[in-house]
């Protein structure tokens, strides 16, 4: 559906330019059209929150191009739709006034990739977040008072019902941890490891006790244990405390020693899926003949496919009130106070901050 212009061309955003580590965000003053080109759809950016890899980028953990404009978690409303938008991804046509997430990455459907399926790996990948500064056309992150959504992106309407704060994290943390889901398999009546109890790691614990399987939660907090719990969790741990096999051992939290938890905890026949390793670390050794004589496979799970962030909406959406995701985000942080949000989300008990973009 294509919208008419407005009488005025333009309208006035805001977006915080980050220049690299050590330095602080500053808040730029920007136009842009009120009609977007063919295909991209203008969204108003409602909440956003900080998840870890803006933090491992901004402490330059995490190598990403500077400047640019950093959040790719956020829900937002739309504002216009430019001429053969796609719909929605269930079919819904994308209209004015619709509240949205959308996924971290815009593909092409046209490389040996996305013909492959894989288009969370695009070889003209574009990624929310994570892309170069172009002052001409910046508004590609969540922390901006608006974001221009390319043609390849996913979209999902968010029911009405859904907070906010519980739907920010589905561009992100809850979709990735469906695509480990999924890529686990059948989770019903099965023994399941979860390494790491933050925001990825308390999701897993609840997608997979909802789907049937008995959790055991490993993190070396005792606070991230005792929310495990509270997220489904049938058994907790602390590091180096695991006995016993598991069926599937999902790994979300990125250190060294999780990983060689799950991978020395398969059951014959066991599945590791590992996600947390989105940043240098040190290697793991791998014994090829207990993997070959387990019948054990090991997948890695980076980016999801746009069929995981419906997913991601639809279960928020049946269990938000099962589980206490509300919980998992606090703050309340205008864009002038998007280094404090960044501070606070260093050290908070909460595993998310919450920025308001269009708050004053």
């Amino acid at each position: 559906m294509t919208q008419q212009p407005s009488t005025r061309s333009t309208i006035d955003v805001r977006y915080a330019r980050w220049s690299g580590p050590g330095q602080p965000f500053a808040l730029v003053p920007a136009t842009t059209p009120r009609m977007p080109h063919p295909g991209e759809v203008l969204v108003r950016v409602d909440l956003a929150t900080v998840c870890g890899s803006d933090l491992h980028t901004v402490a330059g953990h995490r190598p990403a191009p500077r400047p640019g404009v950093l959040g790719h978690e956020q829900v937002g409303t739309v504002v216009a739709v430019g001429e053969g938008a796609p719909p929605c991804q269930d079919g819904t046509e994308i209209t004015p006034g619709m509240r949205v997430v959308w996924s971290v990455t815009a593909s092409c459907g046209k490389c040996h990739r996305c013909r492959r399926g894989l288009t969370q790996k695009c070889e003209r990948l574009r990624k929310y977040g994570h892309e170069p500064l172009d002052e001409r056309a910046p508004l590609t992150g969540g922390f901006a008072t608006h974001c221009v959504l390319l043609p390849g992106t996913t979209v999902v309407a968010v029911p009405p019902a859904l907070p906010d704060a519980v739907a920010c994290p589905a561009s992100c943390a809850t979709a990735t941890v469906a695509a480990v889901i999924a890529a686990a398999g059948p989770l019903d009546g099965r023994r399941v490891l979860v390494t790491g109890a933050g925001m990825l790691g308390l999701t897993a614990i609840a997608m997979a006790a909802t789907a049937g399987a008995r959790v055991t939660a490993v993190d070396p907090d005792p606070g991230r244990r005792a929310q495990a719990a509270r997220f489904g969790a049938h058994d907790v741990a602390g590091t180096g405390e695991v006995h016993g096999e598991v069926d599937a051992a999902l790994e979300l939290s990125g250190h060294p020693e999780a990983v060689r938890t799950c991978l020395g905890s398969l059951a014959i026949g066991g599945r590791a899926v590992l996600a947390g390793s989105v940043s240098p670390g040190a290697p793991v050794p791998l014994d090829p003949e207990r993997l070959v004589r387990g019948l054990g496979s090991v997948a890695g799970v980076h980016n999801y496919a746009p069929a995981d962030l419906q997913r991601a909406v639809d279960f928020l959406t049946a269990h938000h009130h099962s589980y206490p995701f509300a919980e998992l985000v606090e703050g309340a942080y205008p864009l002038t106070e998007l280094d404090a949000a960044v501070a606070a989300a260093r050290s908070a008990v909460a595993p998310r901050q919450a920025v308001v973009p269009h708050a004053s």
